[in-house]
């Protein structure tokens, strides 16, 4: 059973009825969900994965004093601690008496700051641009079992949506660096004989197409080891899991590069013809990097637009 559901199945069984007849008052303005650090929260958990931080437990995220103040606060706590230790042959872990628990009860502002950095969802374009994308991915993930008070929800919703020029501003960056590193440098390192600097150059092209791909999506790329298996489920681009795979998994005699320029430029094209279907450049070439700063042109802040065109990633 994956963890998120083995999330809701407790909360359903044990957790709604605890908050039902222990805190009825309540019920109107508790949030309940598994959100979240942990590959369960992206539904990518396995057995493998249940070794550490496994557990049937789930989130109940509170609104701020003025609503549930510290002591209604801590007897939620103390009534979530006391379910039961074992569900479906799954132990609970231990709470943290010093916080920093994954589940259990949680302020909401407290939740988004430790994600974002601020406690509203209310993002200025700096923020935007300097928040790592995994918290964001961290923080609008997993599954929200309910919300009648719906303040959870509206920052998570705010967030899903990064704004245009942002978007466009670091999708500009990322082109040119899958220009530079693949279409480019890949090649000049391999007619150096330098093999290492080759394959650190399909690095640098594989995560900016990894990038690239996900706000082509417009989604947040989780951390780095999930990246693959969340791109085989992306709706546009995900048949590039398996060309990448192999720019990363070979070598670089002269034949196996060859063959990867080959796909570099599959890719590359690939790419060109999604930004082209989102109306996101007019360039007419297959260079990545003119299709960069046509991507760039569709910024329409002038400070933003103007700014290093590398400046966003």
């Amino acid at each position: 059973m994956k963890g998120i559901e083995l999330s809701e199945k407790f909360y359903n069984e044990y957790g709604a009825p605890m908050i039902k007849s222990e805190f009825p008052e309540l019920e109107g303005v508790i949030a309940v969900g598994l959100v979240g650090a942990g590959s369960e929260c992206f539904g990518f958990d396995d057995e493998i994965s249940h070794d550490h931080d496994f557990e049937p437990g789930f989130c109940m995220f509170i609104p701020g004093e003025d609503i549930i103040d510290s002591r209604t606060e801590f007897r939620l706590e103390r009534a979530y601690a006391k379910l039961p230790k074992v569900f479906e042959g799954v132990e609970r872990l231990k709470l943290n008496p010093v916080g920093g628990n994954r589940h259990g009860v949680i302020r909401t502002a407290d939740f988004y700051e430790s994600k974002t950095g601020n406690k509203t969802g209310e993002l200025a374009v700096g923020e935007w641009l300097s928040i790592p994308e995994t918290y964001l991915a961290e923080a609008t993930n997993g599954k929200v079992f309910r919300d009648d008070y719906s303040e959870f929800s509206a920052i998570r919703e705010s967030l899903m949506n990064m704004p245009d020029d942002v978007r466009n501003k670091k999708l500009a960056g990322n082109l040119l660096l899958m220009a530079q590193a693949g279409q480019y440098n890949y090649g000049r390192c391999i007619n150096h004989g330098e093999t290492a600097a080759a394959q650190l150059a399909i690095g640098e092209f594989v995560n900016n197409t990894l990038a690239a791909v996900f706000r082509l999506n417009n989604k947040y790329m989780p951390f780095y080891k999930w990246s693959f298996r969340a791109l085989s489920q992306l709706e546009k681009l995900s048949e590039l899991t398996t060309p990448l795979e192999i720019l990363l998994t070979t070598g670089n005699t002269q034949e196996l590069a060859d063959r990867k320029q080959g796909i570099i430029d599959e890719i590359g094209n690939a790419v060109i013809e999604e930004l082209k279907a989102q109306n996101l450049t007019e360039a007419k070439n297959n260079n990545l990097g003119v299709h960069a700063y046509s991507v760039n042109e569709r910024v329409k802040d002038p400070s933003l637009r103007n700014a290093h065109i590398l400046s966003a990633v």
